[in-house]
């Protein structure tokens, strides 16, 4: 999940504990760890929720001072990437504090011997087999490194993928230290690079 820093401020502090979110399926999970920033959170329930059934105790959880105002946060930070008629999720979560990421030293590997870049082009082979769209794995690198930094949607657009798919794919190449995530958009990590050219030698010699 994605917070704007002023949020992601508050989380640490703890004054920050529920989001709501329009998703078309939900996008987090009870349990699950997500890191935000440089801390990490446990969520500890996703419930559907009806608009007229958020209270003002829930509102200032989320950092609002009203429900209406709630709404409107949601209708401003996600105008661009979510339906408005996608289902409305009241997500509870609480700070486990600073965690190191691991991805952010394999993101920062780039000295790759030919069995690790072997290695890494066949698990990204299997992840394009697996997608019911299709290979993405090359393009959507190859559109992270022409425009670091675009927003998600666009990119998703640029490559006819629906946002939220696009965007939990790029998690998979985040696993694997190819990507960062920005305050906005995303840019290939000096590993990444190293793995797009490969990729890239690969599909020039066919």
């Amino acid at each position: 999940m994605q917070f704007r820093q002023p949020d992601q401020d508050a989380i640490a502090r703890g004054d920050l504990t529920l989001t709501f979110r329009r998703w078309r399926q939900p996008q987090a999970k009870e349990g699950g760890r997500y890191r935000v920033g440089g801390i990490v959170i446990e969520v500890t329930s996703v419930d559907l929720i009806e608009p007229s059934a958020i209270t003002v105790e829930d509102a200032r959880a989320a950092g609002q001072e009203s429900p209406e105002a709630v709404l409107d946060a949601i209708f401003r930070n996600q105008r661009k990437s979510a339906d408005p008629d996608a289902q409305l999720y009241r997500v509870a979560f609480r700070s486990l504090g600073e965690q190191a990421d691991p991805r952010t030293a394999l993101a920062a590997d780039a000295a790759l011997d030919p069995d690790e870049l072997s290695a890494i082009s066949n698990r990204l082979a299997k992840m394009d087999a697996r997608s019911r769209h299709g290979p993405w794995t090359r393009a959507a690198l190859e559109a992270i490194a022409a425009s670091p930094g675009r927003r998600a949607p666009d990119l998703a657009a640029e490559l006819g993928r629906e946002t939220q798919r696009f965007k939990a794919d790029v998690r998979k190449l985040k696993s694997l230290g190819l990507t960062i995530s920005l305050e906005v958009g995303y840019e290939l990590s000096p590993r990444g690079r190293v793995v797009l050219d490969t990729l890239e030698s690969q599909a020039a010699g066919e």
